[in-house]
């Protein structure tokens, strides 16, 4: 039998299986960039052999966080345009930002930015929807980050497709480029949303996902506003148009909903459409609390997402479910909603899968690839801990990372990047800001 790569052992091993397992101590033992075992481990024995072993001296070892809703380059504009209405700083600041300073270089710039602070904060798997994607795919790919990378489609002239004549066309040849390419990078295709994509572009667009079996991604029902000029245009909700023109189904994933009725989320149930949940994106903009115990009592998978850096203003996924945990115990007035386990559940497992990934990352188990994270275990907020869980959403940060593996390759070691040079990554992002500064 072929000898294991590595052992994780000596830690708190949040398993994230169907029964949430916890091994205290346990270990991890890899192979092939893959799990093979997990399970407890004893203190005195010597772990299993392996190329390499690696001590977690005491700190929690869990699944990779999966972001479900991002915008990698967008780093560039983190609080470029702050305490704004959605709409105002879409349209006044973001999308003539984009117009003069997007391209391939800095969508390049700004995804290497995002990549290195989504690997030092725990997050090894991203679903990214922008333009110039495959320079974010190839800058995704060279940090060693798996992700799902969707080319951006607009009814306007946008970075990269000027024309918008050719937007699905451009999404096509994206997807099938990279559907091939690295086994990391899963492309997709990513309309902006109902307003801003007309019936005809959405319908083409997801008949060309449907065509690839890629996923589909949309905005969507995201403010009150949104939701009255669908009313105007359509006679309906934007998710009961969308429904009318079939492009839900379970390889969609609806963006933010946040102004969504009962019969909605009936819709999204039954098409078995998965959400991603962006909490501080949307209370920064004063956009609406979603819906989300609703969504799991209707038994729709709900991921966790922090939006771009310019209406959140980080990619700190940790602290996103923090926040997740506590929004909507005060919104409900029930501190016994989204508990810690679902949130560590929407930001691992629920997470993959609602991008179609939840067999091959999430978990902790025998098959699925070792992207994984250990915590430290020497700061005093993260002492004691009674239950891991709670450990990781009420008191961590991406500050608190210590080790990160993909693939069972360290990319993280000590809080320290190993697959690129956070110094030269800042100094190419100081560049891009000092021309956006002169022009703003």
């Amino acid at each position: 039998m072929k000898p294991n790569d590595l052992v994780i052992y000596n830690g708190i091993v949040m398993t994230v299986n169907p029964d949430f397992d916890i091994h205290r101590p346990g270990m991890v033992v890899i192979r092939d960039g893959g799990i093979v075992e997990t399970g407890p481990w004893r203190p005195g024995q010597p772990p299993p052999p392996a190329t390499q072993h690696i001590d977690a001296e005491g700190g929690i070892v869990m699944p990779g966080l999966v972001n479900t809703h991002t915008h990698l380059p967008m780093t560039l504009f983190r609080g470029l345009a702050d305490d704004l209405p959605l709409d105002q700083w879409l349209n006044g600041h973001i999308f003539p930002a984009e117009a003069r300073h997007i391209n391939a270089r800095t969508v390049a710039v700004g995804t290497r930015l995002a990549g290195a602070e989504l690997l030092l904060g725990g997050t090894t798997c991203c679903c990214d929807g922008y333009f110039f994607a495959d320079q974010v795919a190839e800058a995704a790919a060279a940090l060693g980050l798996r992700g799902v990378i969707g080319q951006g489609v607009l009814d306007l002239p946008a970075p990269g497709v000027p024309d918008p004549a050719g937007n699905v066309e451009a999404a096509q040849c994206f997807v099938n480029r990279w559907q091939h390419k690295c086994p990391r990078i899963h492309p997709a295709i990513f309309c902006h949303s109902p307003y801003t994509c007309g019936g005809r572009t959405l319908v083409r667009a997801k008949a060309a996902a449907r065509a690839a079996g890629c996923l589909f991604q949309i905005h969507v029902a995201e403010t009150e506003a949104e939701g009255r000029r669908s009313i105007t245009a359509h006679g309906c909700s934007p998710v009961a148009w969308l429904e009318s023109l079939d492009i839900w189904d379970d390889r969609t994933l609806a963006v933010h909903a946040v102004w969504v009725d009962r019969e909605d989320i009936d819709t999204l149930a039954r098409r078995r459409v998965a959400v991603s949940h962006n909490p501080q994106s949307n209370m920064k903009l004063a956009a609406g609390v979603a819906p989300v115990p609703t969504f799991l009592d209707a038994g729709i998978t709900v991921g966790l997402g922090t939006d771009g850096c310019a209406s959140n203003n980080d990619l700190d996924l940790l602290r996103e479910m923090d926040t997740a945990a506590k929004l909507h115990k005060v919104i409900t007035g029930r501190p016994t909603v989204v508990d810690a386990r679902q949130v560590v559940e929407m930001a691992t497992i629920a997470g993959a899968g609602a991008i179609g990934l939840a067999a091959v990352i999430g978990s902790l188990e025998p098959g699925k690839r070792a992207d994984i994270v250990v915590l430290r275990a020497d700061r005093p907020h993260l002492v004691p801990v009674y239950h891991p869980a709670s450990t990781v959403v009420y008191a961590a940060t991406g500050a608190d990372v210590r080790h990160v593996f993909i693939d069972g390759q360290m990319v993280v070691r000590d809080g320290l990047l190993q697959t690129a040079d956070v110094n030269d990554i800042l100094t190419e992002a100081r560049l891009v800001a000092e021309e956006i500064i002169r022009d703003h």
